[in-house]
Order: C-alpha cells, then sequence, then structure tokens
C-alpha cells in the first residue's frame, strides 16, 4: 500500500463517498427509524458499516477475478450504478428499492443498505480501479465513518437546522455532483475496455 498521499485525489473521493453515502439524505428516514425503533446504536451502526466497505475493498479484487472480470469493467459498471443513483437525487425517483424491516434495527436498513449499501460497495471499487489508490481511499472511508457517526449521533438538530426544503436542496446537489463524476469515471475506463481489431495481415505475418 503506497502511503504517499495526494491531497486533491482524497478530496474527490471522500466527497464522491459522501455524496453516494448520501448521509446528510437519508436524516429524514433515519430520524424515522430512530422513533419506531425507540434509538440508534450509532456506533454499531457506523462500525458494521465501514467494515462492509473496507472488507469489500480489499476481497472486491479477487472476487471480481473468480467471475472472470477487471477493475475496469467493473469501474464501467459502477459507473452506470453511479450515474442512476445521481438521477435518484436529482429528479427524486427510486430505482433501487429496498427491504425496510424496523425489526432488523441497526444492522438492517441503517448499516445495510442505508448507510453501505451496493451503491456504497459499487463505487468504492469504481474508484480503487480509476487509479486513486488504496491509501487514499482507506483514509476516505474512515472520513465518511466519523461523518456518519457524527450525523448519527445529531440526527435532531440537523433536521432542525437544514429543514424539508434544505433537505432537498442538499440531496439534488450532491446529484449533479454524482452525474459528474460518474461520467469522469466512464470517460476514464470505457476506452481500455474497447479493443482495436487484429489486421487479417499481421496474422498471416505471425502465423509465417
Amino acid at each position: 500500500m503506497n502511503l504517499n498521499v495526494d491531497f486533491n485525489k482524497l478530496l474527490t473521493v471522500t466527497f464522491t463517498l459522501f455524496a453516494v453515502i448520501d448521509i446528510v439524505g437519508s436524516v429524514p428516514i433515519l430520524i424515522s427509524l430512530k422513533q419506531k425503533m425507540g434509538g440508534i446504536n450509532e456506533f454499531k451502526a457506523t462500525l458494521i458499516s465501514g467494515g462492509l466497505m473496507i472488507l469489500f475493498m480489499f476481497i472486491g479484487e479477487a472476487f471480481l477475478g473468480i467471475l472472470g472480470l477487471d477493475i475496469s469493467a467493473f469501474a464501467v459498471g459502477g459507473s452506470i450504478v453511479i450515474f442512476i443513483l445521481g438521477l435518484e437525487m436529482v429528479l427524486g425517483l427510486e430505482f433501487f428499492k429496498g427491504d425496510m424491516d424496523i425489526k432488523a434495527a441497526t444492522v438492517v436498513p441503517i448499516a445495510f443498505p442505508l448507510i453501505a449499501g451496493s451503491g456504497t460497495l459499487t463505487t468504492i471499487m469504481s474508484l480503487r480501479g480509476s487509479n486513486y489508490g488504496e491509501t487514499v481511499l482507506l483514509i476516505a472511508i474512515l472520513i465518511n465513518l466519523a461523518i456518519v457517526y457524527g450525523v448519527l449521533k445529531s440526527l435532531g438538530p440537523i433536521a432542525r437546522l437544514l429543514g424539508p426544503a434544505g433537505l432537498i436542496a442538499v440531496r439534488k446537489f450532491f446529484g449533479v455532483i454524482l452525474l459528474a463524476i460518474a461520467v469522469k469515471i466512464f470517460a476514464t475506463n470505457a476506452p481500455g475496455l474497447i479493443k482495436p481489431p487484429v489486421k487479417q495481415e499481421a496474422k498471416i505475418q505471425s502465423v509465417k
């Protein structure tokens, strides 16, 4: 693992994960869950979601190898998911539907899929495939986990501060950022997946 950290890359990755996790946009849902469950174990939710992110970061590549895929292909696929997530946030639609089982409390649906959902895990693999580096990605994950924990501990004050209109505005803003990031990831990785056709003449020469 390279210990050199590029601040610009760290800022980009941290902001990207923050937008995908969308912990601020999830505040209304989290407040409702907290009221119905009588409370949330903030530390446990943060710990479980962080474990999923870090685990997927390190074993994701090996898992793809078993499936016969490479990082670039996954990055392109991930960029499409990120793009759809951005559309969700901007247009107010719901493409990804999850099981909201209140009785599962802290683990489901708070740790998964609200915090470390399929979009977050896919984004982590996409960012790793975009040459940001493991160190930068790991630090960005830890920063976002600290933010997640802080938000979970401050659900009441945040909701009062932003208000309904403020929450909608923040969600749409980060949605536009996600769309731009998705386009960038796609443009970076897609050309490497398209191999030029081998000329017939070159094949003949190789046979000789």
